[in-house]
Order: C-alpha cells, then sequence, then structure tokens
C-alpha cells in the first residue's frame, strides 16, 4: 500500500528560469533557450530586466511568468510587476529581479520577503549564476541569458522542485 510520503507518489516539477536577457528583440539565441533548452520544462520564469516589449510577448508566447528589471522599458514596468509569489512543486516561490550592487544583493532581497519568506527566491540581476541558501531561505540566480562579462558566458537554470525537495542547475548556452 502506497503511502502520501512515498518518494514515487511526490512529483517534481521542472521550471526553467532565465534572466536578464538585456534584448530590444526577440533574437534567434531566445529562441533557442524557450525551444531547445527550456522546452522540457512545465513553467518558465524570467527574473527581470528583459529590456524590450517584444520579448515580453516572445516570453508570454510561451506562457512565462515574468517580474520586471532595473533595465526595463516603462511598457515591461505597466505589464509585469517587481515582485512575485507563485506556488510550484508544493512551494512557494519568490520571483524578483534585484537592484544596486552585488554585494549585500541576496540580504536586500530577503528583506523584500519578510516576514513570511518563500520557500525559495529565484532572482537575478547579478549576471552570475548562483544556488544555495542565504540566512536560511534557499536562492537561485540563473546567471544572465545575455552575455555575463564577469563569468564570460550566457546561462539559464534549471529548478526541480518537490514538497521534499529543491535542486538547482545551470545550462551554458554560449558566449
Amino acid at each position: 500500500m502506497a503511502r502520501h510520503n512515498d518518494v514515487d507518489t511526490i512529483k517534481k516539477m521542472r521550471i526553467g528560469v532565465l534572466s536578464d536577457t538585456h534584448l530590444s528583440n526577440p533574437d534567434p539565441l531566445l529562441d533557442h533557450i524557450l525551444e531547445d533548452l527550456l522546452t522540457e520544462t512545465e513553467m518558465i520564469l524570467h527574473a527581470g530586466d528583459i529590456v524590450g516589449r517584444r520579448v515580453l510577448d516572445r516570453l508570454e508566447e510561451v506562457g512565462a511568468i515574468a517580474v520586471c528589471g532595473n533595465m526595463d522599458h516603462y511598457d515591461i514596468l505597466d505589464r509585469v510587476p517587481q515582485i512575485r509569489i507563485i506556488s510550484a512543486g508544493g512551494k512557494r516561490i519568490g520571483l524578483i529581479h534585484g537592484w544596486g550592487s552585488k554585494d549585500g544583493l541576496a540580504q536586500r532581497i530577503l528583506k523584500k520577503f519578510d516576514p513570511d519568506r518563500p520557500d525559495l527566491i529565484v532572482y537575478g540581476h547579478s549576471h552570475e549564476p548562483f544556488w544555495g541558501k542565504v540566512d536560511g531561505t534557499h536562492m537561485f540566480n540563473p546567471g544572465s541569458a545575455g552575455y555575463n562579462h564577469s563569468v564570460g558566458l550566457r546561462t539559464v537554470g534549471i529548478l526541480d522542485v518537490s514538497e521534499n525537495s529543491m535542486e538547482g542547475r545551470f545550462l551554458s548556452i554560449g558566449s
């Protein structure tokens, strides 16, 4: 007899994550990300700095959930919020871009979600991939789908989320 906490009964949800595309218009690399790299995901999150309205239109074609970033045009700011909290895979996930210096970024972001922090916070802005815990909260930054000066390549992320686990990994999409 199967119990509700058996591993086989817990469905993982695969989530594609990108941030910092910095595009005025969709391009072949964005199509590659959405149609090839993230096609096996059940949800796509974009953590801001989309930049152009047509790029947001393209993201919405695949059902992506987005927040705005500090570099987004006003027509993006009018269409997507700065912060979202969604439910996926039995977890509450916060989605935000970030702002200011890379130093202290995670702590500033955490404060935005106090006092009721979600299980996981997805963010962007720094262009640096990160998966880990900060002050007891899981945090994930997919890096930059646009050129990443500090790392020298473009990255997106995959999150596998269930009630009992969260795993993050990064996919290189070239330079």
